[in-house]
């Protein structure tokens, strides 16, 4: 796994002029290395017995933990019920500020029990969630060629190009950030769609068993990506602490319990009731499935995000000299719900709307371009070129004449190419920008590693596209409309 090495920010002057800006619709710690002994690709065995009960522990009680991919310390005292400094006080060896733990590192965990657990089984690792390095070794066209059922040979428009099978899954796989296999293990678990070469179109408006106005084999896809993601990453952020079940039942989530474990339970909850939920989150049901079509995904390397994970030096996203609007606070990185991984800026213009531009988008580090589609690029910062690897860059919203191709290489400072509204839905000209490691979004105002722009970090607001971004004591608003509030300056 690549790391980067923490650098010093650069710091600027903020200077507010009034510009015309359209919209779209804490602090950085320092990073330290736990010693090299310390076990970081251990992997841990999925409990065989799903709906066991805990024991009511003792207040304190400590209970043994293994560091898993992407764990710090304020999520954990969240599903402990414990704090930060009880975790340290019962493992000094830790230092205090660490950012990410590495993944299989052994733990004495103050716990405080809490009742109505739900169950302890681990479905699937998060690395067979995202969309990173698992997939290195898995060629998605020739496994559906491989396949006996009608959904192979199913087609549809997205984004007005025609896409066969493979693109609608590689589709939303790149563009939500999910891992293909899991996408292809869920439409057979519901639909049996990849074994069965019988097609009923009369299934297909809500083939995944949504009765929504997301009406097709797509939209469905789309949708279930959406809810997954959603229940991956607010329980990654430490918001989802229970889930609601039938008859006003209320579970609280296992504290072992892992972040693709839980989006599966929260989507599961959200399709099926009694015995059929109880079936589909167990070693019976979807995780059967995953493991009949792709093998055991607990074999395979588990770490997404690694120990004492930093953020290399990035700068604005335009040119020194110029001043642009924040015109969106956190928000989601692709559809509609968390993670709230994506900022917005605006370039200056005399007029609101979708308009023309002679300003760039330049690239915030030095990386090579993996993928362009409508309106995105995806710059790779690791070099190798591929997105599943190391931090990548999403910009969205950038206009295809004169932007780069896949393969350029960049310096920091490059042109990317011109904001627009293309690519998404937008309303006026403007850059999305979103950060991924290793697959796995890393929401902008992380508490852990923030989204840092020579600087300047994000706070979130009540609501998607709020907030502020904060360097010192200076602040600028997020803001949609004309409004000196939200303008920051490069020079």
């Amino acid at each position: 796994m690549k790391t980067s090495k923490f650098s010093l920010f650069r710091w600027l002057n903020l200077f507010g002029i009034l510009l015309i800006i359209a919209s779209c619709t804490p602090r950085q710690r320092p990073t330290y290395i736990i010693s090299e002994s310390v076990p970081t690709g251990t992997p841990v065995e999925p409990s065989a017995t799903p709906f066991e009960t805990r024991p009511v522990y003792p207040p304190g009680t400590l209970v043994d933990y293994v560091a898993q991919s992407g764990d710090y310390l304020d999520l954990l005292s969240l599903r402990f019920g414990t704090t930060p400094s009880e975790i340290l006080f019962s493992n000094p060896e830790i230092p205090k500020d660490i950012t990410t733990l590495p993944p299989g590192y052994p733990m004495k965990m103050p716990i405080y029990y809490i009742p109505f657990w739900g169950p302890s089984y681990q479905i699937i690792p998060d690395a067979a969630f995202v969309y990173g390095p698992d997939l290195l070794d898995f060629d998605l066209s020739v496994f559906l060629d491989s396949t006996q059922g009608w959904f192979k040979n199913y087609g549809a428009f997205i984004q007005e190009k025609y896409r066969n099978s493979a693109g609608i899954i590689k589709y939303y796989a790149e563009n939500y950030s999910l891992n293909p296999k899991l996408l292809l293990a869920l439409v057979e678990y519901q639909t049996g769609a990849l074994t069965n070469p019988q097609r009923d179109p009369t299934q297909e408006a809500t083939f995944l068993g949504f009765e929504n106005y997301h009406r097709s084999v797509e939209l469905q896809i789309s949708y279930a990506a959406d809810l997954l993601n959603d229940g991956f990453y607010r329980y990654f952020n430490g918001e989802l602490t229970s889930l609601a079940l039938e008859e006003g039942t209320i579970e609280n989530i296992d504290p072992w319990q892992n972040s693709a474990t839980v989006a599966l339970q929260y989507y599961f909850s959200q399709v099926y009731k009694g015995e059929a939920y109880k079936k589909a989150i167990g070693p019976d049901g979807f995780a059967k499935t995953f493991k009949d079509l792709f093998g055991d995904p607990w074999q395979r390397n588990l770490t997404v995000l690694p120990g004492s994970l930093s953020q290399p030096r990035f700068i604005l996203p335009f040119q020194s000299g110029t001043t642009w609007a924040y015109t969106g606070g956190p928000h989601t990185g692709w559809g509609s719900r968390k993670p709230w991984a994506a900022i917005d800026f605006a370039p200056p213009s005399r007029t609101q709307g979708c308009v023309e531009t002679e300003q760039y988008a330049l690239a915030v580090a030095d990386g090579v371009v993996a993928r362009t589609d409508s309106g995105t690029v995806m710059l790779d910062l690791d070099g190798d070129g591929d997105e599943r690897t190391g931090w990548v860059i999403l910009y969205l919203h950038i206009a295809e004449e004169g932007r780069v191709k896949v393969g350029d290489r960049l310096k920091q400072g490059d042109k990317v190419g011109r904001p627009s509204c293309e690519g998404g839905s937008a309303t006026g000209t403007h850059v999305h920008l979103a950060r991924k490691y290793n697959g796995q979004w890393i929401p902008a105002a992380w508490s852990v590693l923030p989204f840092n722009l020579e600087g300047w970090t994000p706070v979130e607001g009540l609501a998607a596209y709020q907030g502020e971004l904060v360097r010192g004591t200076q602040r600028v608003r997020a803001s949609t409309l004309s409004d000196s509030a939200s303008m920051i300056s490069s020079d």
